[in-house]
């Protein structure tokens, strides 16, 4: 019987913003189970710190340097692994901003009618336009796997059911620019989903839950270390799994 912890062996994996937070932990967990997990990172030195601590830890973890807000990256990232793999077996679209807080001062009643365009564009840059501009660019490799996985880490924040009703946990909780963003990516996810129902790629939304990250704060209730579960099963579905859902531990959320 095949060790578990090898389960996934000769597969690859690209998490953005993986040197950290999230992503760091998504890629403890997949190369847990035998992946290889490319860390891709804004700062080379840190992603390469990263990688290093996670290759002492016996997982077989690389570095690259990929800013997903910069186009040139994209091409980067491409070549690396058509040259290194002839493939990409998963894509996790982790990394993210939220940038409402710092400009409305942490005042509510400010968060729809004081957000300004430059934090609107900014956020969406990082959150949607680069995950699917990243997306597109990988895609001819991800449809060289067998059983090809894209995760986009969205929040709950982009429930607009949950967000609509006074009962939920999140009614209270709004910043316009970031849940927007998470709603639009959600868009993407079930759109994309659609594209490629005929073949073995899988494509979905996690919520990791309110973890304890900077953007997350020390409060929360879920400790860092489960941080990355959500997309990590996310990346790991098997051939019957679902396709184009929203999803936080196996749970669907509303959309």
């Amino acid at each position: 019987m095949q060790n578990d912890s090898r389960k996934f062996a000769g597969k690859v994996a690209l998490i953005t913003g993986g040197n950290r937070g999230l992503g760091l932990e998504t890629a403890k967990e997949l190369g847990s189970v035998g992946m290889t997990v490319v860390l891709g990172a804004r700062d080379p030195a840190k992603g390469e710190t990263a990688a290093k601590k996670l290759r002492d830890a016996g997982i077989a973890a690389e570095s690259l340097k990929l800013d997903v807000t910069k186009p040139e990256d994209y091409r980067t990232a491409y070549n690396y692994f058509d040259k290194k793999y002839g493939k990409l077996d998963v894509l996790v679209n982790n990394a993210g901003v939220m940038l409402d807080s710092a400009e409305t001062s942490g005042d509510p009643s400010k968060h729809t009618s004081g957000v300004s365009p430059e934090t609107l564009r900014g956020t969406f840059d990082a959150n949607f336009f680069a995950p699917i501009a990243l997306t597109q660019v990988l895609l001819p490799l991800i449809r060289k796997s067998e059983a090809g996985r894209i995760v986009n880490l969205s929040s709950i924040l982009g429930s607009l059911t949950l967000h609509a009703d006074p009962k939920s946990p999140i009614y209270s909780h709004k910043q316009l620019a970031y849940d927007a963003s998470k709603t639009a990516l959600n868009a993407f996810t079930v759109h994309l989903a659609h594209e490629l129902r005929d073949t073995p790629i899988k494509v979905n939304s996690a919520h990791p839950g309110w973890v304890q990250t900077e953007m997350g704060g020390p409060n929360a209730p879920m400790p860092l270390s489960e941080g990355g579960r959500t997309s990590a099963q996310l990346a790991t579905l098997p051939a019957d799994g679902p396709s184009g859902g929203f999803f936080h531990l196996g749970d669907c959320l509303p959309w």
